[in-house]
């Protein structure tokens, strides 16, 4: 069992190394660069990784794209910031030496939000399909939240694949103001009727949800954060479907 590593990358200079230097497990690490002007590309090759350039092609159509150019059937797709756990690189290691059962595997990944690790508000365990055989597997997902689609039998790996999301709120507005367009555009081209509920109740349907039955009050104050936030950002994609519409 051979393993491709996959990250779509730009400008992720502040990322790409981490993520690197935590697949030593793979046997191949390939990088698809949509034009980054950082030092990206730079650090990529300095670290051994197979770098190759490409126009954008959407989220799944690029991750798909990437998997294409790899040597070897298995692909473990990672985005630049992410990294996997010692833990889950060892797991890794043994599913190669013991030969895999399944088609694809999903991981549980643990984010880490303004500095504390995040383990309620819905997003954890958050298990995710990431190793996979490229011939039985595909991304799926036109516009945003994009993910693995198998036609096989799905294992799973339990230890962590470490998520390194925010480190300031200016970062976490900037992410959100473009995974909203995305999620609207998405809301306009299935012609989804949005009214004022979708712009009143949902977003405080979405805190509640996000702060009282999943738990993120148990998060101290970043939970508190993470649940505002996921009302706002229900109320921006709503609003600016409506716009566009």
């Amino acid at each position: 069992m051979k393993i491709t590593a996959t990250i779509i990358t730009q400008n992720e200079e502040r990322h790409i190394a981490r993520a690197i230097e935590s697949l030593r497990c793979c046997d191949e690490i390939v990088i698809v660069d949509s034009g980054s002007t950082d030092r990206t590309v730079e650090l990529a090759v300095n670290l051994g990784a197979r770098v190759v350039e490409s126009p954008w092609r959407g989220y799944a159509g690029q991750k798909n794209w990437a998997a294409e150019q790899a040597a070897h059937d298995w692909i473990l797709s990672l985005d630049a910031d992410e990294a996997l756990s010692e833990a889950l690189e060892g797991e890794i290691w043994n599913l190669k030496k013991t030969g895999p059962r399944y088609d694809a595997y999903t991981v549980p990944r643990l984010a880490q939000y303004l500095g504390r690790w995040i383990l309620h508000c819905g997003w954890y365990p958050d298990r995710k399909v990431r190793l996979y055989h490229r011939a039985r597997a595909k991304w799926v997902g036109d516009f945003v939240h994009e993910t693995v689609q198998v036609n096989g039998r799905i294992g799973r790996l339990e230890a962590n694949l470490l998520h390194f999301t925010c480190d300031s709120l200016s970062e976490h507005l900037k992410t959100m103001d473009r995974y909203t367009t995305l999620a609207a555009e998405e809301l306009v081209y299935r012609r989804a009727h949005i009214s004022w509920r979708h712009l009143i109740l949902s977003p405080a349907w979405t805190f509640a949800r996000t702060y009282f039955l999943q738990r993120g009050f148990l998060d101290g104050m970043e939970g508190l954060t993470i649940a505002y936030m996921a009302g706002l950002y229900t109320f921006l994609k709503y609003a600016k479907a409506r716009n566009m519409s």
